[in-house]
């Protein structure tokens, strides 16, 4: 099993379980997200975004067959990227199509099984990781959250075709901001700095309609209770099911000490 690592808990989540089940791996870890002193004691190496001819290499010389893609990334410009021959050619093919981040990782997916590698979900790694419908903690959202939850999933239902982030904060009513390239982490803070007096507002987030299921699933943990309960939002709302969840208990007992709910809910 070859685990192609970014940062957060993830990874070593997916670590445990092939040490647990006594099965090979070998990490390749990206430089700039993957936290280095995380990785001692087990077989990896680190590389750069942008050298994916030289991570391939490394995988065929630990004989890596399977891989899993896991770990936050934040898209970089092509220019920071400083791309390797193999990661140029590919961005050449993929360029026509001015790709989102949806089609871009599809697209990468495809290219690393045309370089006979098979692709595996975490979701099929760690299936207890997936969001179950109902709450996790001892908070549930009133009627007024209800109604956010429900205006959040109109909008990310109308733009979740067009590939545009999978998150997005709504307030009374008030749509305070949308996921763009930013990320999660930073829509939260933006919308702390524009919420408004009353009660919090809601994060809603779910997967993208046709979205690779093997990368980039919408993701929370503890860092995303964290940074819910700095701006001042009151609840979570995650697609149930197509939500990967973090280190779950540490991050519900973080909801529960700050009054806060977290639900999983049907996208559609």
């Amino acid at each position: 099993m070859g685990i192609i690592a970014g940062r957060d808990e993830l990874p070593h989540e997916v670590i445990a379980a092939c040490i647990k089940e006594n099965r090979p791996f070998f990490v390749l870890a990206l430089k700039g997200f993957a936290d280095p002193a995380r990785f001692r004691g087990v077989p990896h190496a680190f590389i750069r975004l942008g050298a994916c001819g030289e991570g391939l290499r490394l995988l065929r010389e630990n004989g890596v067959e399977e891989l899993v893609l896991v770990g936050g990334v934040e898209r970089p410009s092509l220019l920071a990227l400083r791309p390797d021959w193999w990661t140029a050619v590919f961005f050449a093919r993929v360029s026509r199509r001015a790709l989102g981040d949806d089609g871009l990782i599809s697209a990468f997916v495809k290219a690393l099984e045309g370089e006979g590698f098979r692709v595996v979900s975490v979701e099929g790694l760690l299936p207890q990781s997936l969001a179950e419908p109902g709450n996790f903690g001892r908070f549930s959202p009133d009627e007024l959250a209800e109604v956010d939850i429900e205006h959040g999933l109109r909008i990310l239902r109308t733009l979740g075709p067009l590939d545009i982030g999978q998150a997005v904060v709504v307030q009374q009513g008030l749509v305070l901001g949308i996921e763009a390239i930013e990320g999660t982490d930073a829509l939260i803070e933006r919308c702390g700095q524009l919420r408004r007096d009353g009660p919090g507002g809601v994060l809603v987030k779910i997967a993208k309609p046709g979205q690779e299921r093997r990368a980039d699933l919408p993701t929370i943990g503890p860092g995303t209770i964290r940074n819910a309960v700095k701006a001042g939002l009151r609840g979570i709302a995650v697609e149930a099911g197509s939500t990967l969840v973090i280190a779950r208990t540490k991050m519900v007992e973080q909801a529960d000490k700050a009054g806060l709910f977290i639900t999983g809910v049907a996208a559609s």
